[in-house]
C-alpha cells in the first residue's frame, strides 16, 4: 500500500514537471503572456540604471498626456538630470519631492511637450495609474541598479 502511494506521488511529480516544461516550451502562449526575446547578460549591461532623488516637479503643460516635469538628483558623477513622467494618477507633484526613483540614464535625451526628457523613470502599470519602482530603502544618489 504505501509502495504504491509513493508511485502515485512520482508519478504525479512527473506529470507537474511535464506540463511547467511544456508551459515554459510554448512561452505561456495559452496564457497569453508573452515573454520578449532572450538578452545577453552583456545586452543587459549597456543599461545604466541609477537611483536618484527628486527634487523639484511641476506639470508639463505641453505633454499630450497628463504628465510631470520631474527633476532628479543622481549626485556628484551624473548630476541632476530632467524627464517628463506619465505619474500623474497616483503622485502629487507635491509628494513626489524627496523621493527615490529608479532611472534609465543612458538613453538619448527626447522632447515631451517643452521638455527635454533625459532620462526614463521606471514603473509598473496598474488599473489605478503607474507605480514607480523604488528602492527597498534609502541608498546614495547615483547608486548602480545590477
Amino acid at each position: 500500500m504505501s509502495f504504491s502511494f509513493y508511485f502515485f506521488g512520482v508519478e504525479t511529480f512527473f506529470i507537474l514537471v511535464s506540463f511547467v516544461v511544456a508551459l515554459i516550451c510554448c512561452n505561456f502562449a495559452f496564457l497569453n503572456i508573452k515573454l520578449k526575446e532572450m538578452i545577453t547578460l552583456e545586452d543587459f549591461e549597456k543599461v545604466d540604471i541609477r537611483v536618484g532623488t527628486i527634487v523639484g516637479c511641476e506639470v508639463n503643460s505641453k505633454a499630450r498626456k497628463p504628465a510631470y516635469k520631474v527633476t532628479i538628483d543622481f549626485g556628484q558623477d551624473i548630476g541632476t538630470k530632467t524627464s517628463s513622467a506619465q505619474i500623474t494618477n497616483l503622485y502629487s507633484s507635491e509628494k513626489l519631492i524627496g523621493r527615490q526613483v529608479v532611472c534609465v540614464v543612458n538613453f538619448p535625451p527626447i522632447r515631451i511637450g517643452s521638455v527635454k526628457s533625459e532620462v526614463l523613470i521606471l514603473g509598473s502599470p496598474s488599473d489605478e495609474g503607474v507605480v514607480l519602482l523604488q528602492t527597498e530603502r534609502k541608498v546614495e544618489n547615483g547608486a548602480k541598479i545590477f
